[in-house]
This record gives structure tokens, sequence and C-alpha cells, in this order.
């Protein structure tokens, strides 16, 4: 009898530590979540980030601490945009972006935009694009979470951490009682 209540001490304490441990859903390497809009499946970020298109120009835009960071290309072949101005209001607010021509690659250094892009909710952002012969207009969304785009999970909670504990002992009570009645019945 001993033996199974030694057993099952073990047995709980497994389940609790792999299930304390344990990632729901799909998940890369660095608990980034693979299955989230926008996710990537190598980037582990966790960065705001928007993505928008028309019939002939696509743009991935990620907020970044120094920098809003937006890449621009061709939508039908994917080729880069190396020249150029794309510009991006905010409401009232608008800025130019310094183009980075070897990746197609337009940095956003404005604080007032920065400041006001880091408040979490939805941001209507629309992005003016002049190339050679070629003019757009891009509009897209910029979500921002609370809390800066984080996220946790409902089981890293302390509480969380601290009822299971709890649970364990109460298991190991309830089974060290019982095994004491029996002995004491016989």
């Amino acid at each position: 009898m001993i033996r199974l209540l030694i057993s099952s001490i073990w047995l709980c304490a497994a389940l609790t530590v792999s299930a304390a441990h344990a990632a729901p859903g799909a998940h890369g390497p660095n608990g980034e979540h693979l299955d989230a809009p926008g996710a990537t499946a190598s980037g582990a970020t966790t960065r705001p980030v928007i993505e928008a298109n028309t019939e002939s120009f696509e743009l991935v835009g990620t907020l970044q601490d120094s920098e809003f960071s937006v890449l621009v290309d061709r939508y039908v072949t994917n080729e880069p945009v190396t020249t150029g101005t794309l510009e991006v209001e905010l409401g009232a607010l608008k800025a130019q972006g310094k183009l980075n021509a070897d990746i197609g690659s337009f940095s956003f250094t404005e604080p007032k935009l920065l400041a006001a892009l880091r408040q979490p909710g939805d941001h209507a952002l629309v992005f003016t694009l002049l190339t050679g012969n070629d003019t757009d207009l891009i509009e897209g969304k910029l979500h921002v979470a609370q809390g800066g785009g984080a996220h946790g999970h409902w089981y890293a909670s302390p509480v969380v951490k601290i009822g299971a504990v709890v649970l364990v002992v109460l298991f190991v009570m309830v089974m060290a009682w019982r095994l004491r009645r029996r002995r004491t019945v016989r």
C-alpha cells in the first residue's frame, strides 16, 4: 500500500510539473504563437505588425523600439521597392520615411508618430507611395495590444501555480488519510 501511495505522489508531481511547463496551441521554439495573425514561422516577435496591400504593392510594417520599419514590394513580382518615397498618415500626424534602398525598407523615426503608434488599440494608417511613374495609397490597421504586444498564458499566473501545489498537497493528504484509515480498520 505504501508503494501505491509513493507511486501516486510521484505520478502527481510529474503531471503537475509537466502541465505547468506545457504550452497549449502552436508555439515556436521561443514561445511565439505560430497560429496568430501576423506571426512568422521563424521570427520570435511579439511586436505590433501591419500587413496591407493593393493591386500593385504590398507592405509589412513592424513597430520596433526606436523606429517603425516598413518593407514595401511589388504585389505581383514580390520585387522590393528600392526607389521613391513613402509617407504615413495617422490622423493628423504625417511622417516621411527614410529609404533603405538595398532592401526596400522605409524607416519612420518621428517621435510623435512613434508615441502615438505605441498607444494600445487599433491604428488606421494610410501610406502614400510614390515610385517613378507609380503612385499608390495603401491603407491598413496596426493593432497594438495592451502591455506593448506581449502576451501571457493563464497557466503562468502565480495564482495557478499556487493552486496546483495546494491540489497536490491535498491529494497527498487524502491518500495518506485513506491509507491510515485502512490500517486501523484491519
